[in-house]
């Protein structure tokens, strides 16, 4: 498989737009920055922020490997018990359980997602 995300040197991204996330969200509200994606395939890097009280829907897994990097916040595994903190980081395989996820003070991410 061949990934065509765009080639970009440093820049800001303050400039993209945040979108809002709907797709496995049961309470609350989350929103994305996509900063590069290749639209065939899905492979990119964005930032993910979950807002204070938000709640996921269900275990997740999916069939692309994910690497996530906590920026700021945390967020609790309800299926775990864990509590996880700015600063962690996490790289999943395809199929991987994880979540659902309760975010009491807000959470944001750095993610890359590829096949």
């Amino acid at each position: 498989m061949r990934c065509m995300k765009p080639t970009l040197e440093f820049h800001k991204v303050d400039d993209k737009k945040w979108r809002r996330v709907v797709k496995g969200i049961k309470k609350g509200r989350a929103w994305e920055k996509i900063l590069s994606c290749d639209e065939e395939t899905g492979v990119c890097s964005r930032l993910y922020l979950l807002e204070p009280g938000c709640e996921t829907r269900g275990v997740i897994t999916h069939d692309f490997w994910e690497e996530v990097y906590i920026l700021q916040g945390g967020l609790i595994d309800l299926r775990l018990k864990k509590v996880f903190t700015a600063g962690m980081y996490a790289c999943r395989p395809p199929g991987m359980k994880h979540g659902p996820y309760f975010v009491p003070v807000g959470c944001l991410t750095f993610e890359v997602r590829y096949k």
